[in-house]
């Protein structure tokens, strides 16, 4: 109930500072680039960034325990700031647009797409590097990919990059206008493009700007600039994806065409995806 609800909604930690439940949430997708967006929308003053994916809306065990709980895992911010969470698992999880919802039908949704073949790449290798560190035994791509000749619809990275599917789900609940959705691909390129559409849509002051960017040559993408700080996302970003077949990787882009095509439609625009 709303009435409920207010009582949560901020809990004073001086006369400057508040904690609030989040105005925005990055929803997704896994492996799309929800960290580099969080720490470049970050870069704007009137933003406070939860440090962790909070896993609320999709792990039972975190959310039995509600929304004091949630409101505590939020940074302190000031009254006029948005406070933004980010968990990419939100996405494509079928519970949490209905729950989000009941806790705020009005909220900000950010999600970050790219490429859904390379996402699963990129999707792949997160697994695979994970494994490796661990020294766990681990598959080769083409046999995750691949079963009896055909695209193994078992591979649940397959499932994650169905765009349409998930986005379906949260239609139900929220109206287009609701949520932004950046690309993944333009925001490595060249983000600054990107990140003034989300000011806009944020309805933010216009603050974020080029001298924000520098492009590292050693790391091959972005960094950012912040106040005469520098910094880059961590060294498990940008990795090189596992080669290939070419003959696989025309499967995966037929299997997503027609996909990709209903994402297309659902949303009313398109992505420069092959």
């Amino acid at each position: 109930p709303v009435g409920v609800l207010t009582l949560y909604i901020c809990v004073h930690y001086n006369r400057s500072s508040v904690i609030q439940l989040p105005h925005i949430l990055i929803i997704g997708v896994r492996k799309g680039g929800t960290r580099a967006l969080i720490e470049m929308l970050s870069l704007h003053s009137s933003v406070a960034a939860a440090q962790n994916e909070v896993h609320f809306f999709d792990w039972e065990s975190h959310f039995q325990r509600g929304l004091p709980w949630y409101l505590s895992q939020m940074p302190y911010a000031f009254p006029d700031q948005l406070t933004v969470e980010k968990t990419p698992a939100y996405f494509t999880s079928s519970k949490v647009p209905k729950r989000i919802h009941q806790m705020n039908p009005d909220i900000k949704l950010l999600l970050i797409l790219r490429d859904p073949t390379e996402r699963v790449l990129s999707d792949y290798t997160q697994v695979f590097y994970n494994r490796l560190q661990k020294h766990k035994r681990y598959q080769p791509i083409e046999s995750v990919l691949v079963k009896d000749g055909e695209i193994n619809l078992g591979y649940k990275a397959l499932n994650r990059s169905l765009y349409y599917v998930h986005m379906q789900n949260w239609l139900q609940y929220f109206p287009l206008e609701s949520i932004h959705i950046v690309d993944g691909d333009e925001l490595i390129r060249d983000p600054l493009p990107e990140m003034k559409k989300v000011e806009r849509f944020l309805k933010l002051e216009p603050q974020i700007n080029a001298s924000n960017f520098y492009f590292n040559k050693t790391k091959g993408f972005y960094c950012l600039r912040d106040h005469g700080r520098e910094r880059c996302l961590h060294d498990s970003k940008g990795r090189a994806h596992p080669h290939v077949a070419p003959a696989i990787l025309q499967k995966l882009y037929q299997f997503f065409h027609e996909p990709n095509k209903k994402f297309f439609e659902l949303v009313g625009r398109t992505f420069n995806w092959k």
